[in-house]
């Protein structure tokens, strides 16, 4: 079993900015969730300048990150569609949160600029479901008085793998809109009424960016990465509101984390005039019982260092890093961990 003991204490070395329990070329594989994975990007690569140990994250989409760490092929996985209790209790997992972030619709709409155009959860969930098909069309213009919209015909881009970038943007559009709800639903993948596929968030954006009349659903830096047009959207208090670092934090701001079960948190539609409607949060997958002691020493270390001392790089590149009281309930869950 893995000592209470070395665990806080590895911890606590991290907090201080050390690398406890770091052993030469050690090597700990992830996969799974391309919500987080510029941020991952940088995190291992700055943690394997600080400690030597090689952290190898495959940005292959959430649900085949849940896949592989059900298979036991990496030691860790990551998601932006979180596990219900019974679900982690069947497969021997644990899952903590690691980041917030927001999903935000992208277009390439002719005369449209960044945030300028508005919509609401009904009118993007038509959208998606193909009843609206053009975009001068009256529902849409209703809700952008004053705005020149195009007589463009509509092209909707998805996802076309299993992830959970669909899985908070379709739960969002299920809150939103019944006729979404009664219809697709929500999911990692869902049958999509309309529109073309790509892969991961890349493959979505660079549809968006080369299709005239496209829309698309990305996360946001990847939207500011390949310098999308982005718009606004009318929350749950019906303002609307730009995505933000500040209106994804806006919505994370009153989430009940120590009354989650599993720590499953939906953070879509939440109240507030700030909130960004879409807004999720993207999670790590680790087995309570672990095959090497030294490895799972050393990933909890680099956990506990990306709370710790990744928080200013996932700010800088717009996430929402974790607050300090659920940083403390994560640390409390570590304590499950054993050895088989």
């Amino acid at each position: 079993m893995l000592k209470v003991k070395s665990l806080l204490t590895a911890v606590a070395a991290t907090a201080a900015g050390l690398a406890a329990f770091t052993a030469d070329a050690l090597t700990i594989n992830g996969a799974g969730a391309s919500f987080p994975a510029p941020v991952y990007k940088v995190w291992t690569y700055n943690y394997q300048k600080a400690t030597s140990t090689v952290i190898n994250y495959q940005s292959v989409g959430s649900g085949a990150g849940i896949a592989q760490i059900k298979a036991g092929t990496v030691n860790f996985g990551a998601s932006d569609s979180p596990l219900k209790s019974e679900d982690l209790e069947k497969a021997g997992l644990i899952q903590f949160p690691m980041l917030m972030g927001g999903v935000v619709p992208v277009v390439n709409v002719s005369g449209i600029k960044n945030n300028q155009l508005k919509l609401s959860g009904e009118v993007l969930a038509d959208i998606f479901l193909g009843k609206i098909k053009n975009w001068n069309d009256p529902q849409i213009a209703a809700l952008n008085t004053g705005v020149a919209l195009p007589d463009q015909a509509i092209t909707v881009v998805h996802r076309s793998d299993g992830s959970g970038t669909s899985w908070i943007f379709t739960d969002y559009m299920s809150k939103a809109s019944k006729s979404w709800q009664e219809g697709p639903g929500r999911g990692t993948a869902v049958k999509w009424p309309v529109g073309v596929g790509g892969q991961k968030n890349p493959g979505v954006a660079l549809n968006v960016k080369k299709m005239k009349g496209a829309i698309g659903y990305v996360e946001y830096t990847y939207a500011v990465e390949a310098k999308l047009t982005m718009v606004q959207l009318q929350n749950k208090d019906g303002q609307f509101v730009a995505p933000t670092q500040e209106s994804f934090q806006s919505a994370g701001a009153n989430a009940d984390w120590k009354n989650a079960p599993g720590l499953y948190m939906e953070l879509n539609n939440q109240p507030g005039a700030n909130s960004w409607p879409i807004t999720g949060v993207t999670y790590i997958l680790i087995h309570k019982e672990q095959k090497d002691a030294e490895i799972a020493k050393e990933m909890l270390n680099y956990f506990a260092w990306c709370y710790k001392s990744g928080a200013a790089s996932a700010r800088k590149m717009d996430y929402v890093p974790m607050p300090d009281n659920v940083i403390s309930l994560v640390q409390n869950l570590w304590l499950q961990i054993k050895n088989k």
